[in-house]
């Protein structure tokens, strides 16, 4: 290796709430030799770090800024609405958005949610985080709406959630710079996706080779001459063995 070669890497960005855990192991597995090193980001700052390089490919919530990246949307979250343990709501399974139109209703700045109109009623200031907004609903200030892996994430023993009907989804995606989708990212959107590792739809594969005992010959392979069995050798001459007349035609009388 020469001073201007580099050893491959590969750098994942992660939003809050996902789990690449399952995803890392596989690239473990499959390309021992490149180490995966995990990023966290906010989703707010999650477009601007895969645009400035600081990742080759990111988790994110959409929606994002798509300008110059690609994405492949990956999955839905369930949303829910989280909870003090004696809050009313937790004494039923669902709930929908009218449910909470009494409640405080807390709105963090990093919320990627897209509603129509949020529900129940917005609270004089808006949280800087999710985080903080936790920590507001476990103070009675008010309930939070997120999607359920953040709900799971900030798990606190005073709190629970319950799914809302009614809100709009969270979906999380793969993205990475669209002038930049190198074999690497390729081979992390196979894994994702759940190709095997000798799917034809993975980085191009070389071609394989042929299998001993089948050499080629140089030439197609002669059939057998009609009425003569496969594998047996034509008879010449008339001298041959007794049974050369076998099969000589009748004359017709």
């Amino acid at each position: 290796m020469t001073s201007s070669e580099e050893t491959p890497s590969f750098r994942l960005a992660y939003v809050p709430g996902v789990t690449p855990t399952k995803w890392v192991r596989i690239w473990n597995e499959r390309l021992p030799d490149v180490p995966l090193t995990l990023i966290g980001v906010s989703a707010a700052e999650a477009s601007e770090v895969l645009r400035g390089g600081g990742a080759d490919a990111g988790l994110v919530r959409l929606p994002i800024d798509r300008t110059g990246l690609s994405a492949i949307p990956l999955y839905t979250e369930t949303t829910v609405v989280v909870i003090p343990k004696d809050h009313v709501v937790a004494s039923v399974d669902e709930v929908s958005a009218e449910d909470l139109a009494d409640d405080i209703v807390l709105h963090p700045l990093d919320d990627t949610l897209e509603w129509e109109r949020r529900p129940g009623q917005p609270a004089i200031e808006r949280p800087a985080t999710t985080a903080d907004a936790i920590e507001l609903v476990a103070a009675g200030v008010g309930v939070l709406v997120v999607p359920q892996s953040l709900a799971r994430l900030h798990h606190r023993k005073d709190l629970t959630y319950r799914p809302v009907s009614d809100a709009p989804e969270s979906r999380v995606a793969l993205s990475w710079l669209e002038d930049e989708t190198t074999d690497l990212v390729e081979d992390f959107i196979g894994i994702v996706r759940g190709r095997t590792v000798n799917s034809s739809r993975g980085r191009p594969k070389p071609p394989a080779q042929p299998k001993g005992k089948r050499p080629e010959t140089g030439g197609a392979r002669r059939k057998p001459a009609a009425g003569k069995a496969a594998g047996k050798s034509a008879r010449s001459g008339s001298g041959g063995a007794k049974g050369g007349k076998r099969g000589k035609p009748r004359r017709r009388s």
